[in-house]
C-alpha cells in the first residue's frame, strides 16, 4: 500500500471522469437549491456552480485544461441541447408566426443596443481598444462570440468571460426587471432574455414559462446571426 495519503487524489485528479462527476454533482446540487427557492433569480444554478467549481479548482491546484478534459462531455451536449429547442418551437409555431414582425423589430433594436451600449461605456471608462473589441459580442452564445472576437483580432478568452458574466447577470435580473416594468407578455419577456443573455437567459426563461423559453431560443439564435454581421460594422464606426 502506498504510504502517501495524497496518492489516490493525484491519480483521481487526472481522470476526466472525476471532473465530469464534479460538474454534474455541483450543478445538480445548485439546481436543487434553486428549485427549493422556487427558482429565485439569485439562486441561479449556473452562477453558483461557477464559483463552487472555480473555488474547488483553486484549492486543489487543478488547471482548467485538466478540468475541461472531463467537462468537455457536458460542453459537447450544448449542441444537441440547442437543436432540441426546435421541439417547443414547433409546438408553438402558430404563436411564433403571429409575432414575426414585432420580433424582427425587437431583434434589430436589441442587437444594436447590446453592441453600442457596451462599446460606448467601455470608451467612456477609457478601456483599451482590444478590450472593447473583446466585449462587443458579449450578448451572443460563447462559440459565436469567440469567433467574432478572433475575426476582430481581439482576445477570445476575455470574450468568453464577458459572455458568461452577461448571461448570468441577465438571467438574474430579467424576471425582477420585467416585473418592475409591468411586462406580462411571456413572448416579450422571453425574447428580451434571449437577446440580452443568450443561452443562460434562455434556460432561465424556460424555468419561468415554456412560451418565454421558446421566444428566448428564437432570439438567441437570430441575435447570433445579426450580431456577427453588425459587430464589425459597429466597432469600425464607433472606434474611428
Amino acid at each position: 500500500m502506498n504510504d502517501n495519503p495524497f496518492s489516490l487524489w493525484v491519480y483521481l485528479s487526472q481522470s476526466p471522469l472525476l471532473w465530469l462527476t464534479v460538474t454534474l454533482v455541483t450543478y445538480a446540487a445548485t439546481d436543487a437549491v434553486s428549485l427549493k427557492t422556487r427558482r429565485h433569480p439569485l439562486a441561479n444554478p449556473v452562477l453558483h456552480s461557477l464559483w463552487i467549481i472555480g473555488l474547488f479548482l483553486l484549492l486543489t491546484g487543478t488547471s482548467y485544461t485538466t478540468y475541461f478534459a472531463g467537462a468537455q462531455f457536458v460542453h459537447f451536449l450544448l449542441g444537441p441541447a440547442t437543436v432540441a429547442l426546435a421541439v417547443p418551437l414547433y409546438e408553438n409555431r402558430k404563436r411564433v408566426a403571429a409575432a414575426v414582425l414585432p420580433m424582427l423589430v425587437a431583434l434589430a433594436v436589441g442587437s444594436l443596443t447590446a453592441i453600442v451600449s457596451v462599446v460606448l461605456l467601455a470608451r467612456a471608462f477609457g478601456l483599451p481598444r482590444e478590450i472593447i473589441l473583446s466585449l462587443a459580442p458579449k450578448s451572443v452564445t460563447a462559440g459565436v462570440a469567440m469567433g467574432i472576437s478572433e475575426s476582430l483580432h481581439a482576445d477570445p478568452s476575455l470574450t468568453a468571460v464577458s459572455v458568461i458574466l452577461t448571461g448570468i447577470m441577465g438571467a438574474i435580473i430579467v424576471t425582477p426587471l420585467m416585473n418592475f416594468t409591468g411586462i406580462t407578455d411571456f413572448r416579450g419577456r422571453g425574447f428580451a432574455a434571449g437577446i440580452a443573455a443568450h443561452g443562460i437567459g434562455t434556460a432561465r426563461a424556460f424555468q419561468v414559462d415554456e412560451v418565454a423559453g421558446v421566444f428566448a431560443g428564437i432570439a438567441m439564435s437570430l441575435n447570433a446571426l445579426v450580431t456577427s454581421l453588425l459587430v464589425p460594422l459597429a466597432v469600425t464606426y464607433l472606434l474611428r
